[in-house]
Parts: C-alpha cells; structure tokens; sequence
C-alpha cells in the first residue's frame, strides 16, 4: 500500500474503541495513531478490524519501547517488523520518545536522560541507526518526567534541540507533556516550546493529565484536556502551522462522541492557525 501521511487531527486507535468506531468515526477525525509494539505479527480479527481502518485512513506509528537513551542495543529486529507493518498498511510515519525504558529488560515507563553533551551524541547515534533500518526520518517526543537526573551541562529544550539537530530527526511536540513539566518543575510552559526546535515539528500530541492532592501532576491520556495545553496548542500552531495532531486517550474512555468533540477543537485551532 503506498504510504499515506497524516492531515489535520486524529485520535488513538485504541482497542477499547473498535466497536464504536465501527459504528461510525466522528467526522472530525482524519487519521489515527497506534503503538506499532501492540498490532505488529497480529493475525485473526484483529488484523482484519486494522486493516477496514487503514484501507481508509492514514495512521501513525508511534513507538513505546524502543528506548533510545538506552544502554542496551536497539531492538532492530522490532524496528524491520515495523518498517514491514508500515509498507503492508501504507503509513508514513514513526515517532518515539526521547526517553530510556530498559534495563534487564522493559522497564514499562519513560524515563529522562541526563541533559549532557555525551547523553546528546548517545542519543542521536541511536537514532541515526534508527532511522537507517526504518528508511525514513522519525519524529522524536519531548517526554513528560518525575525526577531531573544529575550532571546537567545544559537546560531541557536545549538538549532536544541537540539531540534532534545531531540525529537530523523531525520533533514530535507533545504540549500536555510541556504543562505537566513546567507545573511540576517551576518554569514557564511557553518559553520551553519556544526554545525548543519547532522548524522541525512534524507531529503534535493532545492529552489530559492527573493532579495528585499535593498538585503533582501525572501524565496519564486519562482525562480531558484542560484549557492551559490547548492554549499551548495554540502557541504552538503560530510557529508551526497546522501540523497533524493526534488526541491521546488511554484509559477512562468516555463516549466517542465526546473525544470526537475534543479532536474538532484539534481542527478549529489548526484552521485559526492556518488563517493566521
């Protein structure tokens, strides 16, 4: 199938969601969005319920594990089951996260890297071979995390603007992931998307997040999205344009008509965007 790239907004292709789905996709969704670690090798129903959605649809691969601040090798053989996915389904584009997730083994959580020049070229190189088994460049996220690990020779926005200009990757901006740093950490949302290399953007995720009783806030895709991230959006669209972005939702799924109005909301903001 010839490879397809995403337009305009989209929502997670979520198991938990099929049956509604199949009964009607609301009319502002454009594409969708998967974790190639949860479909690829699928047979039976499964793969026949994928394949009715991405006959019409362009989807998005978005990796979970391949852990590319990791010390362990890339997991390759992951990635050339991936690149055989994408050509059997005709989608365009991978992204990850700029995080670690293994150890002895997956560790199932995103964990930062430390903000060095050495973390920098680890990271890229991974990246670059990334990128050479998959055949195409990658979208690489900004990760939400809990802890600053020590040693930093630089700040945050500036070590992904390294590492993604290092790799010559794209960015994958994720905006809920900015808020739920800056709340947690103390700095200023806006003036980390602005630092970071937005020229590059050619993806962006939507989420909501959880607020602990001590005000931690927990990025979980459980909840609605709040007003402060789709202010966030909105700043991001003023240097990006309206560039493809997905709305995240994990768990608490409420009816798919309401994530359908959540992804409209997507569309109005990338058309004021695009006026603009």
């Amino acid at each position: 199938m010839p490879a397809r790239l995403p337009v305009g907004a989209g929502l997670g292709f979520r198991r938990e969601l099929l049956a509604e789905l199949e009964a009607g996709v609301p009319a502002a969704v454009q594409f969708f969005e998967l974790a190639p670690e949860n479909w690829v090798g699928m047979g039976g129903r499964s793969a026949r319920q994928l394949r009715s959605f991405t006959e019409r649809y362009p989807f998005v691969c978005h990796g979970l594990s391949l852990s590319v601040g990791g010390q362990r090798p890339l997991d390759t053989d992951l990635l050339r089951r991936t690149r055989a996915f994408m050509a059997e389904h005709g989608i365009g584009l991978y992204t990850e996260h700029l995080s670690w997730s293994s150890d002895d083994g997956q560790l199932y959580d995103l964990l930062p890297l430390p903000c060095t020049d050495e973390a920098v070229r680890w990271a890229a190189a991974r990246i670059r071979q990334a990128q050479d088994v998959l055949g195409c460049r990658i979208g690489i996220e900004n990760a939400s995390r809990y802890v600053t690990p020590p040693g930093a020779e630089m700040d945050e926005a500036s070590f992904i603007r390294a590492v993604v200009e290092e790799a010559d990757c794209l960015l994958h901006l994720d905006v809920n992931n900015i808020l739920v740093n800056a709340r947690n950490f103390g700095f200023d949302p806006f003036d980390f998307l602005h630092a970071l290399p937005l020229a590059r953007t050619c993806y962006i995720h939507v989420a909501g997040h959880h607020v602990e009783d001590d005000g931690l806030l927990i990025d979980t895709h459980g909840a609605p999205v709040i007003d402060p991230v789709w202010d966030l959006l909105a700043a991001a669209y003023r240097h990006t344009g309206p560039v493809p972005t997905c709305l995240e939702r994990d768990f608490g799924f409420p009816p798919l008509a309401e994530l359908g109005e959540e992804v409209a909301r997507i569309a109005r903001l990338q058309a004021a965007g695009a006026a603009r």
